[in-house]
């Protein structure tokens, strides 16, 4: 009833959201333009006094950018390419396999959804000192800092996703059975049916499943920040961008960290727009399912 009345007012609550999302991006991208002392100040300017790339040049001179990228971008690349690889083959095996215990496999899975990830940082890093004969540890894990201080420290806790198995078996149990019997009769063994048939008709979801997983591995802050200490050449992007703000004058700072948080945008940026429309379609897809 109200939308035939108001036929406008969901086009303005659209509206009203996307400005509510554009504009702090907007102000990120003007302050990062912004000379010193421009920043904080009342009353407050929206736009730049003159628009200069110095805090630019500042956020890469400070920041050490090509470490700091190499380390972010292999974390990310490696839990991404984890993730998207153990979630489809084990949704691939809680969709369409029978094996005694699949259902609590599939329970125990969703359950590890109830707890936040951090919960298990300490363990985690842990698990990494003590790791046997890595980082000057003996056969027993002791005697050194184990895999704290490698890159692979980043990503070990976070290659399996248990959203990304729940989300790619919800998907693969729609393909239907025939398909994959009709494979299996002439003669493809589970991998090809894996690889041949399931992989292709989720694509949608699995590149929708690598871009909110890109997301996140690019961004995380407290576990990389926690492996940074005991590795400072393993600081990710968001650590480094961090530790540029001054917290005795943050005004003078803020333009150079809003820089370094619009170089760090970019690769995500240019991710979304070459994989849109994709993540387009898998969205629809879980709003059908």
């Amino acid at each position: 009833m109200s939308r035939r009345r108001f036929p406008w007012l969901s086009s303005l609550v659209v509206a009203a959201g996307a400005v509510l999302t554009v504009v702090p991006f907007l102000d990120m991208v003007m302050t990062s333009f912004k000379g010193p002392g421009e920043s904080g100040t009342l009353p407050y300017r929206f736009l730049p006094q003159a628009f200069d790339l110095s805090n630019y040049r500042a956020a890469v001179r400070q920041l050490d950018l090509p470490v700091l990228f190499r380390n972010s971008v292999v974390a990310t690349a490696l839990i991404t390419g984890s993730v998207l690889l153990t979630s489809s083959l084990a949704g691939y095996a809680l969709a369409k396999l029978r094996f005694p215990g699949r259902d609590f496999v599939f329970r125990l899975v969703l359950s590890t959804m109830m707890f936040p990830p951090f919960l298990f940082f300490i363990p985690h890093f842990l698990i990494l000192v003590h790791w046997p004969l890595a980082g000057g540890n003996d056969l027993s894990g002791r005697g050194g800092a184990g895999l704290t201080v490698s890159i692979a420290a980043l990503a070990m806790p976070f290659l399996v996703n248990g959203f990304g198995i729940f989300l790619t078996r919800q998907f693969m149990v729609a393909i239907p059975d025939e398909v994959l019997e009709a494979a299996r009769i002439d003669g493809a063994g589970e991998f090809a049916v894996w690889w041949r048939i399931v992989v292709p008709q989720t694509k949608p979801v699995l590149v929708t499943l690598g871009l909110l997983t890109f997301v996140d591995a690019w961004n995380e802050y407290i576990w990389a920040l926690l492996v940074s200490t005991a590795n400072p050449d393993v600081m990710t992007l968001p650590v480094g961008i961090q530790l540029l703000q001054d917290h005795v004058d943050p005004t003078r700072t803020m333009p150079i960290v809003m820089a370094g948080l619009v170089l760090s945008i970019l690769p995500v940026l240019l991710l979304f727009l070459l994989l849109q429309k994709y993540y387009i379609r898998g969205v629809m897809l879980s709003g059908l399912k």
